[in-house]
C-alpha cells in the first residue's frame, strides 16, 4: 500500500511551485464545459487562450463553466489558471501538494477552495492508493484539478450534455455536490469489494491454519485504516458546510444547495460505520483464528500428554529391570520376561480405562 508521505520543509522562496504526486507521465489535458438550461457546449483538449476567452466572456455570465484538468506535474499550466482566477499562491502550492489533508477554505467571498483524497480502483488484490482531487469555485465557474484520467465524473458530464436531472439548471456549487457524490461512491465500492473479501476470510479462519492466513487479515485492517484516514477530513469538512447552513458562512454556496451537502456528510458517516463494522469483523476473525489454534494446540498436548502418562509405568518398570544388579527380584525367573511385559500392558490398559472413564479423550 502507498502511504502519504509528508516531506519537510525546503528552504525556498514562497512562490515556488513543486507537484509532489508519482503520476509525472499522465498526459495534461483540459475539458471545458459552458452550460445553461438552453444548451452546452463542449471543448476537448481545449488550449489555454479559449478558457481564458470563455471565463471572461461577460456577455454570457449566466453560464456554468466547469474546466476539468487531468495531470498536475505541468507546474506552469496550474500557475497561469491560478493567475487567471486571481488566486492566492498558498492555494496553487496546495494543488500541486498532493500530501496534504482533506480541507475546504473560502478565500475572501468569492473564491471557494476545497481538496479531497479520493481512493483509486485496486491495481492488484491488497494494494489500495488515492488521488487528491482539488476544486476551485469563484462566481460561475468550476475548475476541478485531477492527478490523473479517470472515469469518475463520466456520468456527469452525460447528464450536462442530454440535459438530465437539474444540473444544467443549479449553480456551480451543485456541480460540485455531484462531483463529491461521485468521490464518495466510489469508496463506496472501494469498501464493497473488501466486503468480499473480509467474508472469504472470516470463513477461512475456521479452516484455514497457514502461517500467513493472519497477515492476510493485518493487510486488509491496515488497507481499510486507510480508507478511514481518507474519508474522515472529508467528513469533518461537509460537517462545516452543514454546520454553517444558518449562518451562511460559505458565500459561495447557495442556500438551497446546503441540503445535499447534508446528505454528502450523511454518506461519510455511512462510510465510516461501514468501515468500523468491517475492522470489528476483522477483529472477530482474528480472535477466532486464534482461539482455534489454541484450541488445535490444546488437543495435541493433550493426546501428547495422554501417551506420555501411559507410557511412563511401562518406562519405570523397564528402569527398575534395566539396572545392573545381580540380586534383582524375579531377574532369574525362566518367565520373568513375558511376566514383566504383562505387567506393563496391564498397566497401560488400566490407565485407558481410567482416562475413558474421565472422559480425557
Amino acid at each position: 500500500m502507498k502511504r502519504i508521505k509528508y516531506r519537510k520543509v525546503r528552504k525556498v522562496q514562497p512562490n515556488y511551485y513543486e507537484y509532489t504526486g508519482v503520476y509525472n507521465n499522465e498526459p495534461v489535458e483540459m475539458q471545458l464545459f459552458v452550460y445553461d438550461e438552453n444548451g452546452y457546449k463542449e471543448y476537448q483538449k481545449v488550449p489555454l487562450d479559449i478558457i481564458h476567452k470563455e471565463c471572461n466572456n461577460h456577455a454570457d455570465s449566466q453560464s456554468i463553466r466547469w474546466l476539468n484538468i487531468h495531470g498536475l506535474h505541468d507546474v506552469d499550466l496550474i500557475k497561469q489558471i491560478g493567475e487567471m482566477l486571481h488566486v492566492e499562491s498558498f492555494i496553487i502550492g496546495d494543488i500541486l501538494n498532493t500530501s496534504r489533508r482533506t480541507r475546504i477554505e473560502e478565500l475572501g467571498n468569492d473564491v471557494l477552495f476545497f481538496s479531497v483524497k479520493s481512493a483509486l480502483p485496486e491495481e492488484e488484490e491488497g494494494n489500495i492508493s488515492t488521488e487528491q482531487i482539488s476544486f476551485l469555485l469563484k462566481d460561475n465557474l468550476i475548475i476541478s484539478f485531477q492527478e490523473k484520467k479517470s472515469d469518475y465524473f463520466s456520468h456527469i458530464r452525460e447528464r450536462i450534455r442530454t440535459g438530465t436531472g437539474v444540473v444544467r439548471k443549479k449553480k456551480n456549487d451543485y456541480l460540485l455536490y455531484l462531483m463529491l457524490d461521485a468521490i464518495m461512491e466510489n469508496f463506496f465500492i472501494n469498501i464493497e469489494k473488501y466486503e468480499d473479501r473480509i467474508e472469504r476470510l472470516s470463513l477461512q479462519a475456521k479452516t484455514d491454519h497457514r502461517a500467513d492466513f493472519i497477515a492476510d487479515i493485518e493487510k486488509t485492517k491496515e488497507n481499510l485504516n486507510f480508507l478511514k484516514r481518507s474519508i474522515t477530513p472529508l467528513r469533518e469538512a461537509l460537517f462545516n458546510i452543514k454546520n454553517d447552513e444558518e449562518e451562511q458562512d460559505y458565500e459561495t454556496i447557495d442556500k438551497t444547495s446546503y441540503t445535499f451537502f447534508s446528505r454528502l456528510h450523511q454518506k461519510s458517516l455511512e462510510l465510516l460505520d461501514q468501515i468500523e463494522y468491517d475492522m470489528n469483523s476483522l477483529d472477530s476473525a482474528s480472535n477466532f483464528y486464534y482461539s482455534a489454534q489454541g484450541q488445535r494446540m490444546n488437543e495435541i498436548m493433550k493426546t501428547l500428554t495422554i501417551f506420555s502418562v501411559i507410557f511412563m509405568p511401562m518406562t519405570f518398570v523397564v528402569g527398575v529391570y534395566g539396572m545392573n544388579f545381580d540380586n534383582i527380584p524375579e531377574l532369574h525367573y525362566q518367565n520373568g520376561y513375558y511376566y514383566a511385559l504383562g505387567v506393563m500392558v496391564t498397566l497401560a490398559i488400566i490407565m485407558v480405562i481410567y482416562f475413558k472413564r474421565k472422559k480425557w479423550f
